[in-house]
C-alpha cells in the first residue's frame, strides 16, 4: 500500500480521511505551483539581464560604470 510520511509518522494514503486526501491534493498542486513559478521567474530575470544589456550597448556614449539598471 503506497504510504505517506508526515512530521516522522508514516500514513497509508487508503486509510486517510476524504478532507485529508484533499488537503495532500491542494498542497501537491500548490507545491507543483511554486515550482512551476521558480523556474518561469529564473527565466524572466534571465531575459531581463539580457534586455538590459542589449539597452546598455543601444545607448549612445555608453559608459559600463555609469548607468544602473534596477
Amino acid at each position: 500500500m503506497p504510504t505517506i510520511r508526515i512530521d516522522d509518522t508514516e500514513y497509508e494514503l487508503e486509510q486517510l480521511s476524504a478532507d485529508a486526501r484533499a488537503q495532500l491534493a491542494s498542497l501537491h498542486f500548490v507545491d507543483s505551483e511554486l515550482t512551476r513559478l521558480q523556474g518561469l521567474v529564473a527565466a524572466l530575470q534571465t531575459a531581463r539581464m539580457a534586455y538590459a544589456k542589449a539597452l546598455k550597448e543601444a545607448l549612445p556614449n555608453f559608459e559600463a560604470d555609469t548607468i544602473h539598471l534596477n
